[in-house]
C-alpha cells in the first residue's frame, strides 16, 4: 500500500477530516482534496508527523464542473495512484424548495451527485485494470425516504444510495467494490452549513464525526455494500420498507419542521 494513495475529498471538516486521521493511523498515503487549502494543509502536516505517511494537498471546489478532471489530471500528473476513492464531499440546505436559493441547490446536485459520479467514472478504470480498489461513497439515512423541506437534499442522498448499490453489482468480480456509508444526523459543520439547530442535536445525543468516521472505514474495509450507522438509524431505515409513503413523508416533515432554525 506503500505506493498507492487513498483519495479523500471534504477532507477539512468533519467526518472526512476524521476519516483522514483514520486512513492515516492505519498505514494509508493521502490525497486530501477540499476548498480550505490552508485547513488541509495542517491537517497534512500533522499526519506527515504522526504517521509517516505521504500527504499530498489539493485544493479545489469540487462543485465546480471542471473540478473532477481537473482533480484527476492533477493526480495524473503527479504519478499519484489511487486505489480508494473516498466521495465525502457534500452538503445540505435546510429550507423549504420556494424560498430557497437555487444557485445553492444547483451546487448541491453538482457537488452532492455529479462531481461524485465523475469520480467515480474517472478512478475506476484503473482500479479494474489492477484488479484492486475500493469506493466509498457518502450518502445519508436521508437516502431511504422524501424529505420536506430539505428536499433536493434528500433526493441527492438517494441518488448516491441508488448509484452506488447498482456500481458495486457491476464491479462484481473485478476484484473492486463499493460502499456507502449512511449516517444519521451527526455532530460536525454540517448542521452550521445547512442552517440546522445543532441545540438540538445535541440534546438528542447524535454522534461525534469521530464515531461515524471509525464505523465508516470498519465497513469499507469489510466491503459493505450498505452501511448504515447507529442502532436506531438502522431500526429507522428498516421500519420506513413497511410504513405507507404518505406517513413517512408526513413524518419527516414533522421532524424537520423541529430541525429548522
Amino acid at each position: 500500500m506503500n505506493d498507492a494513495y487513498t483519495l479523500l475529498t471534504g477532507a477539512s471538516s468533519g467526518i472526512g477530516f476524521e476519516l483522514a486521521k483514520i486512513f492515516a493511523a492505519k498505514n494509508h498515503n493521502l490525497i486530501l482534496a477540499a476548498r480550505s487549502k490552508e485547513t488541509l494543509e495542517k491537517l497534512a502536516e500533522d499526519l506527515r508527523k504522526a504517521h509517516k505517511v505521504k500527504v499530498e494537498v489539493i485544493a479545489m471546489d469540487l462543485s465546480q464542473e471542471s473540478a473532477p478532471s481537473t482533480l484527476f489530471q492533477t493526480c495524473q500528473d503527479r504519478s499519484l495512484r489511487v486505489n480508494i476513492l473516498v466521495n465525502n464531499a457534500g452538503f445540505g440546505d435546510n429550507a423549504a424548495f420556494l424560498k430557497s436559493d437555487w444557485k445553492r441547490q444547483e451546487n448541491m446536485m453538482d457537488l452532492n451527485m455529479k462531481s461524485l459520479t465523475h469520480l467515480c467514472y474517472l478512478f475506476l478504470p484503473a482500479m479494474v485494470a489492477a484488479r484492486q480498489g475500493a469506493i466509498l461513497n457518502v450518502a445519508s439515512t436521508a437516502a431511504f425516504q422524501p424529505g420536506p423541506f430539505m428536499s433536493v437534499y434528500y433526493a441527492t442522498k438517494a441518488y448516491v444510495l441508488s448509484f452506488s448499490e447498482a456500481l458495486n453489482e457491476e464491479l462484481r468480480g473485478t476484484g473492486v467494490y463499493v460502499s456507502t456509508l449512511c449516517p444519521g444526523p451527526t455532530m460536525s459543520g454540517f448542521q452550521q452549513a445547512a442552517g440546522m439547530d445543532t441545540a438540538l442535536l445535541f440534546k438528542l445525543g447524535v454522534p461525534g464525526s469521530q464515531a461515524v468516521a471509525e464505523y465508516a472505514y470498519n465497513a469499507l474495509i469489510a466491503r459493505k455494500s450498505v452501511a448504515v450507522h447507529g442502532f436506531m438509524n438502522k431500526i429507522s431505515v428498516f421500519a420506513v420498507r413497511f410504513l405507507p409513503r404518505g406517513l413517512v413523508v408526513r413524518i419527516v416533515r414533522m421532524l424537520q419542521e423541529k430541525r429548522m432554525k
